[in-house]
C-alpha cells in the first residue's frame, strides 16, 4: 500500500512579524522536504502570530492571497514537490481580516480556507468564513482544511469526511486550559475521537510558547483512520517536527465490522 509522508512542524511564530515568520516557515519547509516529506503542515497565523489586540492591528498584519508569504508558500511547492498546509491572516476587503488557512499544490494551485468557527476574542477580530471545509484532489490523496476551533464541532469534520477527505490537515493554535493531573489536553482527544468515528486520518499542527499573555498546549498531532496516535499526542513547550507515514487508502474503508459502516450506519432523520 502506497504510504504518504507527512509532518507537522510545531513552531512559535512572532506576532506582528512577517519577514520572521515568513524565514520560520521556509526553513521548515525545506528541512521537510530534505526527509523526502510529501505534505506539511504548519501552526494557525504562521504568517503573522496570533494575539492581536484588535482588528486594525491585525489588519495591519494581514495579506492577501497573493502577497508576499503564499507566494513564497507556492514558489517552495513547486521547487520542492510539497504539499504546504499553513495559516495566515487573510486581508479581505473594507478593513476586514480572516482567519484563513491555505493549502498550496507543486502545481501551483492555490486552495484557501476561512475558518468558520472563532474562538473567544476571534469574533472580535475576525471575519468567519461562509464555506465548508473544501476536499482537494491532491498527488498523495484527498485533502481537507480546517483551522483550531472547528475540529470541536463534530458535524464540520463530518462534513470533510462525508466529502471524501483520506487526510484532513489542520493548523491550530490551541491555547493552554486548566485540566486534572495526569490528563492529556482534551483538544488532543476530541481529535483522536474525530479521526476515529470518520476513519479518516488526521494532522493537526499546533504553536508551542507563550504570546501576550496567552500559552499554547504545543500539542501537535497526526492520528491514524482509528484514532490512535502516530506521532505526538502530548504536550511540548517546544518546536517539534513529527513525521508519520499514513496508508491514506485506508480511509475509504470504513467498516469497522462485517455489518458496521461508519457513515453508512448513520440515520439522520433520527437527528
Amino acid at each position: 500500500m502506497t504510504l504518504a509522508t507527512v509532518a507537522c512542524h510545531q513552531l512559535a511564530p512572532r506576532i506582528g512579524d512577517l519577514d520572521y515568520n515568513r524565514a520560520l516557515s521556509e526553513s521548515a519547509i525545506r528541512d521537510a522536504s530534505a526527509l523526502a516529506v510529501q505534505v506539511i503542515v504548519l501552526p494557525e497565523l504562521m504568517q503573522s502570530g496570533y494575539a492581536f489586540d484588535n482588528r486594525e492591528e491585525a489588519y495591519a498584519a494581514s495579506e492577501a492571497d497573493d502577497g508576499p508569504t503564499l507566494s513564497l508558500w507556492r514558489a517552495l511547492a513547486n521547487e520542492l514537490d510539497i504539499i504546504i498546509v499553513a495559516g495566515f491572516c487573510e486581508r479581505l476587503s473594507a478593513g476586514r481580516v480572516a482567519n484563513s488557512v491555505a493549502l498550496v499544490q507543486p502545481a501551483g494551485r492555490l486552495t484557501v480556507y476561512r475558518k468558520g468557527h472563532l474562538w473567544n476574542r476571534e469574533k472580535l477580530i475576525f471575519t468567519p468564513g461562509t464555506e465548508p471545509p473544501p476536499v482537494v484532489d491532491t498527488q498523495v490523496g484527498r485533502i481537507a482544511t480546517m483551522v483550531c476551533y472547528d475540529l470541536e464541532l463534530p458535524e464540520w469534520v463530518r462534513l470533510a469526511a462525508l466529502a471524501g477527505a483520506d487526510l484532513l490537515c489542520a493548523p491550530v493554535n490551541w491555547p493552554e486550559g486548566p485540566r486534572p493531573p495526569g490528563e492529556r489536553p482534551g483538544e488532543i482527544v476530541r481529535l483522536q475521537a474525530n479521526a476515529a468515528v470518520n476513519r479518516m486520518f488526521i494532522a493537526a499542527c499546533d504553536r508551542y510558547g507563550e504570546e501576550r499573555g496567552v500559552n499554547w498546549v504545543g500539542g501537535s498531532t497526526i492520528v491514524d483512520a482509528d484514532g490512535y496516535p502516530l506521532a505526538g499526542a502530548v504536550s511540548h513547550q517546544r518546536e517539534q517536527r513529527l513525521v508519520a507515514q499514513l496508508p491514506l487508502a485506508e480511509a475509504r474503508n470504513k467498516f469497522i465490522s462485517e455489518h458496521n459502516h461508519v457513515h453508512q450506519d448513520r440515520r439522520p432523520g433520527l437527528y
